[in-house]
């Protein structure tokens, strides 16, 4: 290993990188390298950031000097890696990336590594704990690692629990039977059963395997490194401590300490901006199911006759493969005339200037842990529709433990979406629950002021990347 930080002072170091090459985890991964580099003091910190070729960070050449982005894998078949359709089986996608991508990683790595004379020594690669693969490379090529988790702390103490659950015969569930999927956990609380399936369409094998080897990651790295902070998830934050036996870095929440790194991979419409600006304050709901998510066509037109029937302002986010089997999504007929002036729809937004709008007054979010975080550190309560992955660990802790949002449960239909948005708009438990979200609001702030928790973490994980 390299010399402690004390007697390298003065060296320029390379921080290595390497992102799920998804919205939702590319998206930290380039906050954290922003977090780094301008941390990182007169020039001593560089940054390279190995990317899957098929779905590269946008605007690389906009990146401060320093950077370096390196493709992987450009004659791997994206159809190979890339989950297909809105039904895709993700923990599959995550198997195959892994296995497609680490010859390629490692002819990267080794060009690299021979290199590095000229271009600073590596210090370490922050990988992503879904890519198990990419770290045996790094390992086997002597450079240390750390993980970065791009989820909340306590869907990895659930992640954790896996094994035991199903050595208890727990899962998978041995039936459909409604009952017993809302059986409690009791050593998980809140969660139940049915929060820890990842998908309908995801074999119970890949789940595990997925699983088996994201922990491996972390439990082989040389630190975890987590986008939330301590007074939000300290218990669990303490069980990851004790159960992982390596040091913790608690730097959350990223988007808030970066330097502003642009990661949208989709085009952002800067238009809603302005509209919102004519809206009255915590009056609009934002509709946004993530870069995933989807629907299908009769949950579309039920979600546009609730938006429309509630008569409240809203900011609805729609892709353009929101629709399951469909290239194109087409509104109801009517539906522009009964919105007109008081709603608009999007293609994509830019999500943290909207959250952090004042007219926002809630959010219908997928629950993915970005958009979680995100809301709670603009103090904005949520209507949750989970559908895959974290997204229902993360719904759980919004309703039972945070008690800043409700989920959306069971079949869309227009009245029980109208009676929802009126639910967190117009009544005293929506009032509360927005109350509520600013008290963890104001939290999130202090963590990231000087002598807060999360600065001191990144101040510790900055140390730590600099003895390797």
């Amino acid at each position: 290993m390299a010399s402690p930080a004390s007697s390298s002072v003065g060296h320029r170091r390379r921080v290595l990188m390497f992102p799920l090459p998804f919205q939702g985890h590319i998206t930290p991964m380039l906050q954290l390298a922003g977090a780094l580099h301008a941390r990182g003091g007169g020039g001593r910190l560089d940054i390279t950031v190995f990317h899957a070729a098929f779905n590269a960070p946008p605007d690389q050449a906009r990146h401060p000097p320093g950077y370096r982005f390196v493709a992987v894998g450009e004659g791997v078949p994206s159809g190979d890696l890339v989950p297909s359709g809105s039904d895709a089986d993700f923990a599959g996608a995550l198997l195959r990336i892994n296995d497609r991508l680490r010859e390629p990683f490692r002819d990267r790595l080794r060009q690299l590594l021979a290199e590095e004379e000229d271009g600073g020594a590596a210090a370490c690669l922050v990988v992503d704990s879904n890519l198990r693969g990419m770290q045996l490379v790094a390992e086997e090529l002597g450079v240390p690692t750390l993980v970065l988790r791009t989820g909340g702390a306590a869907c990895l103490v659930a992640y954790m629990a896996f094994p035991a659950l199903c050595d208890k015969g727990l899962l998978p569930p041995a039936s459909q039977d409604k009952a017993q999927s809302e059986m409690p956990l009791d050593e998980l609380t809140p969660l139940r059963l049915r929060d820890m399936v990842f998908s309908p369409i995801t074999t119970h094998a890949n789940m595990k395997r997925c699983l088996e080897h994201l922990l491996d990651a972390a439990r082989c790295s040389s630190g975890v490194i987590l986008n939330t902070f301590q007074e939000l998830e300290n218990s669990d934050l303490q069980k990851i401590t004790d159960g992982l036996g390596v040091p913790i870095y608690t730097i959350g929440p990223l988007h808030k300490i970066s330097s502003g790194t642009e990661s949208s991979l989709l085009a952002q419409d800067q238009t809603c901006l302005k509209w919102l600006d004519k809206q009255e304050a915590d009056s609009v709901l934002y509709v946004s199911l993530g870069s995933l998510a989807s629907m299908d066509e009769k949950e579309m037109l039920e979600t546009a006759w609730g938006l429309a029937n509630s008569q409240r302002p809203f900011l609805w986010v729609i892709r353009h493969n929101m629709v399951k089997s469909s290239q194109q999504v087409s509104l109801p007929e009517g539906f522009e005339e009964a919105t007109r002036g008081r709603g608009m729809v999007v293609p994509w937004a830019p999500q943290l200037e909207v959250l952090g709008h004042r007219a926002i007054g809630g959010f219908w979010t997928h629950n993915g842990w970005n958009s979680t975080l995100e809301s709670i550190c603009e103090g904005v309560p949520m209507i949750c529709r989970p559908q895959f992955a974290d997204q229902m660990i993360n719904m759980r802790y919004v309703e039972e433990v945070w008690k800043i949002g409700f989920e959306l449960e069971g079949e869309l239909e227009r009245g029980k979406i109208e009676m929802a948005i009126t639910k967190l708009l117009c009544m005293e438990e929506g009032r509360q629950m927005r109350q509520r979200a600013k008290d963890l609001r104001d939290k999130a702030v202090k963590c990231t002021e000087e002598k807060g928790s999360s600065k001191s973490a990144i101040e510790l994980l900055l140390k730590r990347i600099m003895s390797f």
